[in-house]
């Protein structure tokens, strides 16, 4: 007898990176928007008589070298990380989509858009951020606008591939040859059948952009520096290394945690949402 397909959810319990990181990646997005209720500390208040003070019952993480609580710039940091992973992954998965499907099934507009994304692929995010902070100025949005121009590029290229592979198959022909528009064809036959590459995809892109953003803030080309983030954290901690290490372990463990589940989640997507990968599973 044949067996019944597996459900997701009995994916799901086969690939407990998927739990895992998604659990890990709600709790830590819980605790940036509970910060308020989490620690009664103002992240930009400062208090020098109280610098690099260590942990205590009223400063569970201690203090910075301006007084400032180290919990309370955590918490807050973690909204500055996650909303900067999300907005990129949505605007370049998003962006990225619509070029692409126009590219794989449309060849008039092929060459010119395959060209101009290989030209952006060409662009480090790093020296696209200070060139945009430099034109600019320095903030969240700023960002988010220069790691998603990064990222567009490789979301065009992976649903292009995927619909080139899609076009020639006898449902799309068939389509075609019904009479069916362009928009249709590709809302009802195309654009389902991206949803899972793209998925994995988007969960990439948004750890990479978390890592980037930090980076960016620790060389003073991302977030203002009165700006509680894990990057600006560590930046400001670097001349205190050897009196206070925490100041940079602290966010840089926050950092690592986060970026593990969010890729540990999509590991665990690529397996599940593969055919190919879950059958050899």
């Amino acid at each position: 007898m044949a067996r019944a397909p597996s459900s997701f959810a009995d994916q799901v319990r086969r690939h407990p990176t998927i739990a895992i990181g998604g659990v890990t990646l709600a709790l830590v997005a819980l605790a940036g928007i509970a910060a308020p209720l989490l620690t009664p500390h103002d992240p930009l208040a400062i208090n020098p008589l109280g610098s690099l003070a260590p942990a205590s019952a009223e400063h569970p993480l201690g203090t910075d070298q301006l007084g400032r609580d180290m919990l309370a710039r955590l918490l807050y940091g973690t909204r500055v990380s996650l909303i900067v992973g999300a907005l990129v992954a949505l605007l370049a998965t998003v962006i990225g989509l619509t070029l692409g499907l126009v590219a794989g099934f449309v060849r008039v507009f092929d060459a010119v858009l395959m060209r101009v994304m290989d030209g952006l692929m060409a662009i480090p995010a790093v020296l696209l951020a200070i060139a945009f902070v430099a034109a600019i100025k320095a903030s969240v949005t700023t960002v988010v606008l220069a790691l998603a121009i990064v990222e567009i590029p490789r979301v065009v290229r992976l649903v292009r591939s995927v619909v080139l592979a899609l076009r020639e198959l006898p449902f799309v022909e068939g389509a075609i040859i019904a009479g069916s528009t362009l928009p249709g064809i590709l809302w009802r036959h195309i654009l389902p059948n991206t949803l899972a590459p793209l998925t994995v995809q988007a969960t990439y892109i948004a750890a990479s952009a978390i890592i980037i953003e930090a980076a960016l803030s620790f060389l003073g080309a991302g977030t203002p520096p009165e700006v509680p983030s894990w990057g600006n954290m560590m930046a400001a901690g670097r001349a205190f290394f050897l009196l206070a290490p925490e100041l940079i372990l602290v966010p840089g463990i926050a950092l690592t945690i986060t970026v593990l589940a969010v890729n540990m989640l999509g590991d665990g997507l690529r397996d599940t949402l593969d055919p190919r990968l879950r059958k050899r599973l």
